[in-house]
């Protein structure tokens, strides 16, 4: 069975258990849990092109659906007090057990429509100066910075280029990077590009198990190297994108189990093992004071620096 085959059919058995649990009938119901558990068996071996399919998985939990479970009393934050409203950045002023932070990421949707509302989770320049202004007043208050990548990229039209996407991004960048209150990153889906970049300068990285990270996408890659986006299966494998291959090099902390078949079939275990990560490493960074939090996050992207220098020369 393929990944998308194996996705659909542990969806259907989803639906299939919980219908029978309405009808009170356990037997057919643990019967069908049985034939669960063997399918999901199956998406324990997964190759990177796999794990491209479920990151890309509009039934994957949203920005929305991490708030909700993490987060209490969470107010929309909208606008960059310069142009339009850009829904492809979702964020606000949140507490996360009792702690006030500020929470942003990027929007997809869950449907067709959606996607076309939030432009498929493309932000333009208005979603980053957006961002960055959350993140600077979270910083004027002392609020702890939490940010959720989920993005194909950066939107590339010609509109964005004439508003200045680039210089929007590179400003995120360098702001980030001094910021003086803690920044912690999620990739809970895709993370291509500067796109993902733009809001992911922390100073602790995480991945979703079946998450990935890039310079840009597999097609946009193959189409580069071979001419063929075609050959996008064979450009994973090459672009080492996945959580393991980051966490080995280094560039990321740490790695969030997902459920066998992704984080849509139990995604209340992905919010327990997030919720606990969170709480771990604002206690950690709690102790620092804010020209530390600062240097700690510029250590840690040098050290990165060195590390892919250092492979490079050896390979």
């Amino acid at each position: 069975m393929t990944i998308r085959e194996i996705d659909e059919k542990l969806t259907e058995l989803s639906k299939q258990i919980e219908e029978a649990h309405d009808k009170g009938d356990s037997a057919k119901a643990h019967e069908l849990s049985k034939e669960y558990v063997v399918v999901s068996k199956k998406a324990s071996t997964l190759t990177a092109h796999d794990k491209v399919f479920l990151a890309r998985n509009m039934k994957r939990p949203k920005i929305d659906d991490y708030i909700k479970a993490l987060f209490d009393d969470f107010f929309i934050q909208r606008g960059d007090y310069l142009g339009k409203e850009d829904k492809s950045i979702y964020g606000g002023i949140a507490k996360f057990h009792g702690i006030p932070v500020t929470v942003l990421g990027h929007r997809k949707g869950r449907n067709i429509n959606e996607n076309m509302e939030y432009n498929f989770g493309m932000p333009e320049p208005e979603g980053y100066r957006k961002a960055l202004r959350m993140m600077k007043q979270a910083e004027k208050f002392g609020r702890p910075v939490i940010t959720f990548i989920d993005t194909p990229g950066a939107y590339p039209g010609i509109e964005a280029e004439e508003n200045g996407q680039s210089i929007a991004i590179s400003r995120n960048l360098a702001e980030m990077s001094a910021l003086k209150v803690p920044i912690i990153s999620i990739v809970t889906g895709e993370g291509s590009s500067g796109g993902a970049l733009a809001i992911g300068v922390a100073n602790s990285v995480y991945m979703l198990q079946n998450a990935v990270y890039s310079v840009l996408s597999p097609e946009g890659f193959a189409s580069i190297l071979w001419k063929d986006s075609s050959r996008a299966d064979e450009a994973c494998e090459l672009m080492k994108l996945t959580a393991d291959d980051l966490y080995s090099f280094g560039v990321i902390d740490g790695i969030i189990r997902e459920p066998l078949g992704g984080a849509h079939h139990n995604p209340e275990k992905v919010y327990k093992e997030i919720d606990e990560i969170i709480k771990r490493d604002l206690s950690r960074f709690s102790k620092l004071s804010p020209a530390e939090i600062a240097n700690d996050r510029y250590e840690k992207f040098r050290d990165i620096d060195i590390i892919v220098r250092e492979r490079k020369r050896l390979s």
